[in-house]
C-alpha cells in the first residue's frame, strides 16, 4: 500500500527562487478520509448453483464479443446441462442503451428474465 502524504509550508518563501529555508515548517496530511463505515455487499445474492438457471450473456456492438459468448454459452452448457442461456445483444453502445426507450425496455424485460449475467466487452 502506497500513502501519499503532502507537505505545505508555512510562511512566506525569503525568495521565489531559495532552496528550503532552514526555518521553513511543514505540516504532514494525511490522505486517508474519515468516513462512515459500510459494509460492502453484492448487489444480488450469489446463486447456489447454475444448475437449471437461466443464465443472461449480454453483448455489445464489438466484434469479438459475439464468439465470446458462444464460447461461453458452450462452457456452461458442458459444466451445468440443466442451465439455460439467453444472448441479449445490444444494438447500441451500453451508455446510449440507457437514452433510448425501446431499447431499454427490451433489456429491462431481457434481464427480469434471467437468473444471473454474464457481460463479454469484446475488446
Amino acid at each position: 500500500m502506497i500513502i501519499l502524504s503532502a507537505l505545505v509550508a508555512t510562511g512566506p518563501s525569503p525568495t521565489p527562487f531559495a532552496s528550503a529555508a532552514s526555518d521553513a515548517q511543514y505540516e504532514v496530511l494525511s490522505p486517508w478520509a474519515e468516513v462512515d463505515p459500510v459494509p460492502p455487499r453484492g448487489l444480488s445474492p450469489r446463486l447456489g448453483s447454475l444448475d437449471g438457471k437461466k443464465i443472461g450473456l449480454f453483448v455489445n456492438t464489438k466484434r469479438a464479443a459475439k464468439p465470446m459468448a458462444a464460447a461461453i454459452a458452450k462452457r456452461l452448457k458442458e459444466k451445468f446441462p440443466t442451465s439455460e442461456t439467453s444472448l441479449f445483444a445490444s444494438p447500441l453502445s451500453t451508455v446510449i442503451l440507457r437514452e433510448s426507450k425501446k431499447e431499454e425496455a427490451q433489456f429491462t424485460a431481457w434481464l427480469k428474465s434471467v437468473n444471473a449475467v454474464v457481460l463479454m466487452v469484446g475488446d
